[in-house]
C-alpha cells in the first residue's frame, strides 16, 4: 500500500467544531508558512461556516481571507467545503450563482472543492461538478454518511458509481456525526476500493469516541487520504490529532512522512491562540466524549444546539424526550442524513413535537418545503399519511429543485446596488443578504471615517 496522505482541517473544520469558527485571519496568517512545510496533501481553509462567520462575527471579508491564505501557502493544495446547490447557505441557489461562486473560489486559489448534498441527491451536485471540472480544479464528491434501513453498503456503492460517472475526481466518506464504527469503516473502505479506482478520503469526528480507531481500520483497508486536525484544535467534536496519527504510523508502510518539527511548531502556536478562547467561545462540553451519539446518530453540534434550545424554552427536563423523538422524525421524513441543513430542521421539528405535546402540531416552513421536494429527493419516499399531515393536498415536485429557479445574479445586483463593489461582494450578498449588507455598510463607514 502507498503512503497515506493527510488533509489538515484545523483552519476550517477544527475551529468550526471547537470554537464556533472564530479564528481570525490575523491569527491564521503567521503560522501558514510553517504549516506549508509539514508535507500535508491539502489544507482545508475555507467553506463550511467560515464564510458566514467572517461576515457575521469577525467583520472580515471571506474572499480577502482566501486571497491572503493563498499568498502564504506555496506548496500545499487548498481545499474548501461546499454544500452543492446550497453552496455555503441553507437553501438552493440558482445555477448562475453556483457557477460564479465556484469560479471565483477557484480563481482565488482553491485547488480541491469537496461537495456534498444533505440528501445524497446527485441532481443537487451536478452543476457544481460541471463547473469545478470546467475550471480545472479537483472535484471531490462526498457521501453524507448515515445509518438507516436504506443506507446500506450497497446504497453507498451505487452512489459512488453515480459520482464517478458524473465526473468526480475523488470520493470522500463524510461521517459528520462520528458514527462510522471501526470494523464498518474497514468493510466500507475495502468495498469502495473494489468498485472504483478514484482516490478515497475519510472525514470523521471524535464526538462518539471511536474516530481514531475508525481511521486506523480505514488505513488498514487502504483508504488514500484521511482528515486530521493539529492537536490544539483536535478531538472532542473535531477530528483526530494530526501529530498522534503521524507518530502512530511512523516507519510503517503507510507512514505519511510528515515533518514532525513543523507539526510541533504549529501545535505550539495554536496552544497559545487557544488560550485566548478559553474564556470566550470555548465550551468544555465540546471536548467531552458522547457515546450516545452512536445511539441517536446526532452530531455533536446538533446535540449542543438542542441543549441550548431546550434551556431557552425552560424545558431542559424534556431533553431526553427530544433525543428519543429525533430518530422518529427522521424515519417519518425518509431517513435524511443529519447534516446541515437537515440536522437543524429535524432537530427543530423534534423540539416542537415534544414541547407542543402533539406531533406535527407546529411545523416549520423548512420542513414543509422539504416535504414539497424543495431540498431534493429523500432516500425513502415519504408516506402519503405524513405528506398529507405536513402539506395537505399540495403537490410534491419531482424535478431538480434548482430547475424551478431562474438566474439570480442581476436581481441580487439590483437589490444591493452600490454597496457591492465587486462580483465577490454580490456573491456574499446572494448567500447571506442581511449579514453581507451590514458588513458592507460598516466597511463604508470605516472608509468614510478614515478618508
Amino acid at each position: 500500500m502507498s503512503r497515506l496522505k493527510i488533509a489538515e482541517t484545523s483552519l476550517r473544520d477544527g475551529h468550526q467544531s471547537l470554537i464556533a469558527t472564530r479564528l481570525t485571519t490575523d491569527e491564521i496568517l503567521p503560522i501558514l508558512s510553517e504549516m506549508d512545510k509539514a508535507g500535508y496533501y491539502s489544507m482545508e481553509v475555507w467553506g463550511g461556516a467560515t464564510f458566514d462567520t467572517c461576515l457575521r462575527y469577525l467583520n472580515e471579508d471571506p474572499w480577502e481571507r482566501l486571497r491572503k491564505i493563498r499568498a502564504n501557502v506555496k506548496n500545499t493544495k487548498l481545499q474548501m467545503l461546499s454544500r452543492g446547490q446550497n453552496i455555503l447557505g441553507y437553501k438552493n441557489y440558482p445555477d448562475d450563482i453556483v457557477e460564479r461562486f465556484l469560479k471565483n473560489a477557484i480563481y482565488e486559489g482553491i485547488d480541491i472543492v469537496r461537495i456534498f448534498d444533505a440528501l445524497n441527491d446527485i441532481r443537487n451536485l451536478k452543476k457544481s461538478i460541471e463547473i469545478i471540472n470546467k475550471e480545472g480544479a479537483h472535484c471531490q464528491c462526498a457521501i453524507s454518511y448515515t445509518i438507516s434501513p436504506v443506507h446500506t453498503k450497497e446504497y453507498y456503492l451505487n452512489l459512488i458509481k453515480e459520482f464517478e460517472s458524473a465526473g468526480a475526481d475523488s470520493i470522500c466518506i463524510k461521517d459528520m456525526s462520528g458514527i462510522l464504527l471501526p470494523y464498518q469503516a474497514y468493510d466500507l473502505v475495502k468495498s469502495i476500493k473494489e468498485v472504483t479506482k478514484l482516490p478515497l478520503e475519510l472525514h470523521t469526528h471524535c464526538t462518539s469516541g471511536v474516530a481514531e480507531m475508525s481511521l486506523l481500520k480505514a488505513i488498514e483497508a487502504g483508504v488514500d487520504i484521511v482528515d486530521t486536525a493539529i492537536s490544539p484544535l483536535s478531538s472532542g467534536t473535531s477530528q483526530p490529532a494530526t501529530e498522534s496519527l503521524a507518530l502512530t504510523l511512523k516507519d510503517s508502510p503507510r507512514d505519511p512522512k510528515l515533518n514532525i518539527d513543523s507539526l510541533n511548531n504549529t501545535a505550539d502556536y495554536f496552544k497559545s491562540i487557544m488560550k485566548k478562547y478559553e474564556e470566550k467561545e470555548f465550551n468544555i462540553k465540546v471536548l467531552m466524549t458522547e457515546p450516545k451519539t452512536l445511539l441517536y446518530q446526532i452530531p455533536g453540534g446538533m446535540l449542543s444546539n438542542l441543549l441550548v434550545q431546550m434551556k431557552s424554552l425552560n424545558a431542559s427536563d424534556k431533553f431526553e424526550e427530544v433525543l428519543a423523538e429525533v430518530p422518529k422524525v427522521r424515519e417519518d421524513l425518509g431517513f435524511p442524513p443529519l447534516v446541515t441543513p437537515m440536522s437543524q430542521m429535524i432537530g427543530a421539528q423534534a423540539v416542537f413535537n415534544v414541547i407542543s405535546g402533539e406531533r406535527y402540531k407546529i411545523i416549520p416552513t423548512e420542513i414543509k418545503n422539504y416535504v414539497r421536494g424543495m431540498y431534493g429527493r429523500p432516500a425513502v419516499p415519504l408516506s402519503d399519511e405524513i405528506t398529507k399531515l405536513i402539506i395537505g393536498d399540495e403537490e410534491v415536485i419531482t424535478v431538480r429543485p434548482a430547475d424551478l429557479l431562474g438566474d439570480g445574479y442581476e436581481e441580487f445586483k439590483e437589490q444591493i446596488g452600490h454597496l457591492a463593489q465587486t462580483e465577490q461582494d454580490l456573491l456574499s450578498y446572494a448567500l447571506f443578504p442581511q449579514v453581507a449588507k451590514d458588513f458592507f455598510e460598516k466597511r463604508k463607514q470605516n472608509v468614510t471615517l478614515h478618508s
